[in-house]
């Protein structure tokens, strides 16, 4: 099945249980495919948890689900060693973190050190416990979602560890229709019990979609096109820091897997400017002067854009 396949099969599954939030089902299906992950930005009860909880059966993986509090410590997540009376021995316990789709909820209410270890274990894909490296389990990918609103009592996440996520989706309130189409769907039961019912994906789809993307070829003019974006970020009057390099090559691999998405083996300009928002929304800061004027940091990238040639 190839990839274009897989991520409808996906997100028709998705929509079964899920209505609308089309933007950010396409963006976690390329995460998965990508090994990458997703930070989702939205009041409660928009689905979010319900998100996740369905990717994991869909790729017929396991799900946890961790609630971020200021009192959560590091161990919560990872696991640690635990000593028994009956054998005299200690006995490493795994933490929520060993499951193939984690979700962080309301990230930024934990403590820094407790999500610096998240964030290590997402980056080198293992935790060392005692000594003793574990590798978390394939695929792995952590949803982690936080308020855009309550800020109180929270720890924002710094810059550097913002750019561990792939992507950051934004998840507005559904539109009147939509919002119907949920009451409807909670009329006839709770959405949570259809994902049970979902048949997940073949086993080999998730790794034939990744050969896929990885064979997805790039012209010279539109890696040009992504550097010239970067930098233009970094030069930008309305933000005081720009998009790291490594920003530049999750932009290049998520271009890479929107064209497999279309079906094709080539990456066009399109491909890179309709995922520079995700891929960049959260790895740039803006000037003050641009926030009292009322730009985001959307704005602001689209901005950039417009003063860019595109490749023909």
């Amino acid at each position: 099945m190839s990839t274009k396949d897989v991520a409808q099969r996906f997100t028709e599954s998705v929509h079964k249980v899920i209505v609308g939030q089309d933007e950010t089902i396409r963006l976690s299906f390329m995460a998965l495919a990508l090994r990458g992950h997703v930070l989702i930005e939205g009041v409660p009860g928009t689905a979010k948890t319900l998100l996740a909880r369905t990717a994991a059966r869909l790729i017929g993986g396991s799900f946890k689900r961790i609630q971020f509090t200021p009192d959560l410590m590091p161990s919560d997540i990872v696991g640690t060693s635990i000593f028994e009376i009956a054998t005299s021995s200690f006995r490493i316990r795994l933490g929520p973190v060993f499951a193939n789709v984690v979700l962080a909820d309301e990230v930024n209410r934990a403590p820094a050190k407790t999500q610096a270890a998240l964030l290590e274990a997402m980056e080198e894909r293992q935790v060392t416990l005692e000594g003793e490296p574990h590798p978390l389990p394939d695929p792995f990918i952590v949803i982690a979602t936080q308020n855009p609103v309550e800020y109180e009592g929270t720890y924002p996440l710094p810059e550097a560890e913002l750019d561990r996520f792939l992507f950051k989706a934004v998840v507005a309130y559904p539109q009147q229709p939509e919002e119907a189409a949920i009451l409807r769907r909670h009329d006839k039961g709770r959405p949570l019990d259809l994902v049970e019912t979902l048949d997940a994906l073949g086993p080999t789809d998730l790794a034939t979609s990744r050969e896929e993307i990885e064979n997805v070829t790039v012209e010279d003019s539109v890696v040009g096109y992504i550097v010239r974006i970067v930098e233009e970020t970094r030069r930008s009057g309305d933000l005081v820091l720009g998009a790291s390099p490594r920003a530049g090559v999750h932009l290049f691999h998520a271009a890479k897997a929107a064209a497999a998405l279309e079906g094709r083996d080539f990456v066009t300009p399109d491909d890179v400017k309709s995922l520079v928002p995700p891929t960049l929304r959260h790895r740039v800061v803006l000037k003050a002067e641009a926030e009292i004027e009322g730009v985001d940091a959307d704005a602001a990238l689209r901005r950039v854009l417009a003063r860019l040639d595109v490749p023909r």
